[in-house]
């Protein structure tokens, strides 16, 4: 999944996604915190949730502990007709979810971020010199 998109969370505590990503992620699709250390969450299609149970349920016990609190914070969205998802006051908590939002493509995931914090992690991130390095590291 790629792209980028800004959107607003209402009221209500929803947010709309663009058509390309409903496409990519489906009707209904998991959310959880972020796999990374970054303040985001994280959006999986149902078809990459499963592939990450399985993966899970394929370690031995001790390791899967582990995930618990990957799993205990994951919610089922289902888009309503207007294409918008309901997130958790919880998960909004911890990513720091106001009211402006930037969704991002992230391969095989969709990033939810924070406007301000994206666009901060953005400018570090995307520079001729970080890329170049990212490149020479995944030896392309």
């Amino acid at each position: 999944m790629t792209g980028e998109y800004a959107h607003s969370i209402d009221a209500k505590g929803r947010l709309f996604f663009p058509a390309k990503l409903r496409d990519e992620l489906g009707t209904v699709f998991h959310v959880t915190l972020s796999f990374t250390e970054d303040e985001c969450l994280s959006a999986y299609s149902a078809d990459v949730w499963e592939q990450i149970m399985a993966k899970l349920n394929s370690l031995p016990y001790s390791k899967q502990n582990l995930m618990r609190p990957i799993f205990a914070n994951a919610t089922k969205c289902e888009m309503d007709a207007q294409g918008r998802i309901l997130l958790p006051q919880k998960l909004r908590h911890f990513a720091g979810l106001t009211k402006d939002v930037a969704i991002v493509g992230a391969g095989n995931h969709v990033e939810i971020w924070d406007a301000e914090k994206w666009a901060a992690k953005d400018a570090t991130e995307a520079t001729l010199e970080n890329i170049a390095a990212v490149m020479r590291e995944l030896e392309f």
